[in-house]
């Protein structure tokens, strides 16, 4: 089975959102591991302050079962599909990673990995020894050459 990792971001009632998507991504998937919480500014939009953390389990389900699974969540916690790539957002759940797979629909490894600390710090922490599929470095080691670079992260305590 596939390890797969998925970037989870909200600014709109984020802890409510958050809590609601970890529930019902543990009734389909079963445990989940978690990154921290982490709080950012809002990117490529004026808005309130985004949570974002990484999560991380194994599946059975294929890869297009998967991301269909994850919009599920979404739309449960109200996203509506075709709102503005860079816009406030109940809940976004991105895949990074699905195992070790290199795709370029939907793009796997996730771009964004690289671009934004907060999906490259989280990811580093939870599996800071797994290598990213194309550079072959691990995310501990991608995180350390880059978070000097990245804008500040403020840690969240979450009640789950």
């Amino acid at each position: 089975m596939p390890e797969v990792f998925v970037g989870m971001g909200s600014n709109v009632e984020p802890h409510t959102h958050f809590r609601l998507a970890m529930g019902e991504l543990e009734s389909r998937f079963g445990p989940v591991d978690r990154s921290s919480v982490w709080s950012t500014e809002a990117v490529g939009f004026t808005g309130d302050a985004f949570l974002n953390m990484v999560l991380g389990w194994q599946t059975d389900l294929e890869l297009q079962q998967l991301m269909q699974a994850l919009g599920e969540v979404e739309m449960l916690c109200g996203r509506r599909r075709g709102d503005k790539r860079f816009g406030p957002r109940t809940m976004d759940l991105d895949l990074l990673l699905y195992g070790d797979e290199i795709h370029q629909k939907p793009p796997l490894p996730r771009p964004e990995i690289l671009e934004y600390g907060f999906v490259l710090g989280p990811l580093a922490e939870l599996a800071p020894g797994k290598e990213h599929p194309t550079l072959k470095l691990t995310f501990g080691q991608l995180w350390d050459q880059r978070r000097q670079a990245m804008p500040a992260m403020t840690p969240v305590t979450m009640q789950w």
